[in-house]
């Protein structure tokens, strides 16, 4: 064979075992698409929640979150991300969600309304959307939290409580309510008013944000105000806030007066127990985030979910949202042990530490 002869043979041979390669190639690669869909698409959910500075998100609601999704369905794929009290943020990460093939989307909203339109696209794409926690505007599948309103009544009734006799409609409360584009600020908000409305003076109402640091702002200006000798008590929608106003009441000599909270925060905890502050409420997290994990399985495999959400809310877009509503427990230092100790929360040694020892002593909690 000449050298001419040669360069045909083997320049034919290989376009053959080119394009037999290629064919080869297409099909594993049809193959490969349809399994990936499978495993991190049509099996895959998302989790969305709204900031790291409250410490239950990263702590407790996202490990019961996927150890129970995981549980339910073995081989689904978790997607996770935290807006970092970043609404526009959190639109991204819808965004990227619906982007990355998840199906259905867990979103704690940092603000209600603006991730609306957010929702929105990723429902018109297909994505079941559950709000927890908090309830999103439109057109969500699911809501799963506690009864807010009754959150709001508990810390209401609690702070009473803790005045006894001192809870008459001259004694002057300072209100510190949460962020107005939570939802949910509203309902504790709404709930505190109907157990303190007409049986004490609320004499100073601010929204503190949810920020500890904008929380003792208001309880200083409410103190030059009203004066520190005319504050009976405080109401503070959550431990975080809560632990800003104690630092300010200590600073201005305030002390023996109620403070109440919310989340039952390991830090609010360790107040109650040294009297700096009177009330949390228990919002049991793993009973929560294994109902939002049941509910995005469900709706992931296509099942009915009205047996677990029982109740139909209406958002603030006026969407009827089928709802699962959990009961919320008020937290006193008489109820420590038989709340979030039983419920392993937290163990006598992460409450009781050296600088709290003798206070849990006198409690009867160590």
């Amino acid at each position: 064979m000449n050298a001419t002869m040669r360069r045909v043979v083997i320049g034919a041979t290989a376009v053959s075992m080119a394009l037999s390669i290629a064919a080869c190639g297409k099909a594993g690669d049809d193959k490969d698409s349809d399994s990936g869909s499978s495993s991190s698409g049509d099996k895959s959910i998302g989790l969305l929640l709204p900031d790291s500075v409250t410490a239950r998100y990263e702590k407790f609601d996202k490990p019961y979150f996927d150890a129970k999704v995981k549980a339910l369905c073995s081989d689904c794929k978790l997607e996770y991300a935290n807006a970092a009290a970043d609404s526009a943020k959190q639109a991204q990460q819808v965004s990227s969600m619906v982007t990355k093939g998840v199906k259905v989307i867990v979103i704690s909203a940092q603000d209600s309304a603006a991730i609306k339109s957010s929702i929105q696209s990723a429902v018109d794409k297909g994505v079941k959307v559950i709000a927890y926690d908090r309830l999103a505007q439109g057109p969500v599948s699911a809501y799963v939290s506690f009864d807010n309103v009754k959150v709001g009544e508990l810390q209401g009734q609690a702070l009473l409580d803790s005045l006894g006799a001192k809870a008459t409609t001259k004694s002057k409360i300072v209100m510190i309510n949460g962020d107005d584009a939570d939802p949910n600020a509203g309902q504790f908000k709404e709930g505190a008013h109907k157990a303190l409305d007409g049986k004490v003076d609320i004499a100073y109402e601010q929204s503190g944000l949810w920020k500890d640091t904008v929380a003792a702002q208001k309880m200083s200006a409410a103190i030059t105000q009203l004066g520190a000798k005319n504050i009976a008590g405080v109401y503070s929608a959550n431990d975080g806030m809560a632990g800003g106003i104690a630092n300010t009441l200590k600073g201005a000599k305030i002390s023996g007066i109620p403070l109440t909270g919310q989340d039952a925060e390991l830090a609010g905890i360790q107040r109650i127990v040294a009297g700096t502050q009177s009330s949390t409420v228990y919002k049991a997290f793993k009973p929560e985030a294994e109902a939002a994990a049941q509910l995005a399985v469900d709706l992931l495999e296509g099942k009915d979910i009205k047996a677990l959400a029982t109740e139909t809310l209406t958002s603030g877009s006026g969407d009827k949202v089928p709802s699962q509503l959990l009961t919320p427990v008020s937290v006193t230092k008489a109820n420590i042990k038989d709340t979030v100790i039983k419920d392993g929360l937290y163990t006598v040694a992460d409450i009781c530490t050296a600088e709290y020892a003798a206070a849990c002593k006198a409690a009867g909690i160590q």
